[in-house]
């Protein structure tokens, strides 16, 4: 049995699929939390994390691969997000902005429930890793529920990292990556002003090069993972970060 078992959610493109193809350890079970699959070297769970019965999935592989675990580390990274629909609050569509909301703010709360539950008995090295924005903080006209999202898992991770802390092993932390060079950045660039009014600004980073290449994301964030200095309930960010 592999010594590592690593859960990344968004695996199929973006800094999820960068973490997966820059992972540090030569012996980890990978799995591939997306809907469409296809990255190499990883187990595949199916899952629409806009919809609740995705993280019942999610739960049935944590729970099936954590029952006899004794290895030395268990990994949960929650990548996944969207800013779909991009727009204000009042004129997007209901039904697209409500899965928007259970993506952003309700899945990484579910998830990592689930995970430090099923984690709890462990005794090896136990991290949840919860990806966040500096939208955490700042509010941006037409990304409502990202914005509010995001904030919330902040301040999940800083709420479960005191439990943690109080009566528990786990290392629970949000990270930013800063901007990075994704398919989500192109989307942004190419939404009206109208939408997104803030969108002149991300043009601009994109033209000054700016944007951060997803690999070099995927390392630092591996590289924070390797410290032992970082206290459970930490909200950092990577150009911050030293």
């Amino acid at each position: 049995m592999s010594s590592t078992l690593v859960w990344v959610t968004g695996a199929s493109q973006g800094i999820g699929r960068a973490l997966v193809e820059h992972l540090p350890f030569d012996d980890a079970t990978v799995f591939d939390v997306s809907r469409g699959g296809g990255v190499p070297g990883t187990t595949h769970v199916a899952a629409d994390l806009a919809d609740p019965s995705g993280w019942v999935a999610v739960e049935a592989s944590l729970r099936e691969a954590l029952a006899h675990f004794d290895g030395e580390r268990v990994v949960f990274i929650h990548c996944a997000g969207t800013l779909e629909p991009m727009g204000y609050a009042a004129e997007v569509d209901t039904e697209r902005y409500r899965r928007q909301v259970l993506l952003n703010s309700a899945a990484p709360q579910a998830l990592g429930q689930a995970f430090l539950s099923a984690a709890a008995d462990l005794d090896g090295q136990v991290d949840f890793v919860q990806l966040t924005s500096g939208a955490a903080t700042k509010p941006y006209e037409g990304w409502s529920a990202y914005c509010a999202g995001k904030a919330a898992g902040d301040h999940w991770v800083r709420t479960v990292g005191g439990e943690q802390a109080t009566r528990g092993e786990a290392r629970v932390l949000a990270i930013a990556p800063g901007v990075v060079d994704t398919g989500m950045q192109a989307h942004i660039r190419d939404t009206d002003e109208h939408d997104f009014p803030a969108v002149a600004k991300f043009r601009q980073l994109h033209r000054d090069g700016q944007l951060v290449d997803p690999a070099d994301a995927a390392t630092r964030i591996w590289k924070v993972l390797a410290r032992n200095d970082l206290e459970t309930g930490s909200v950092m960010d990577l150009r911050t970060l030293g």
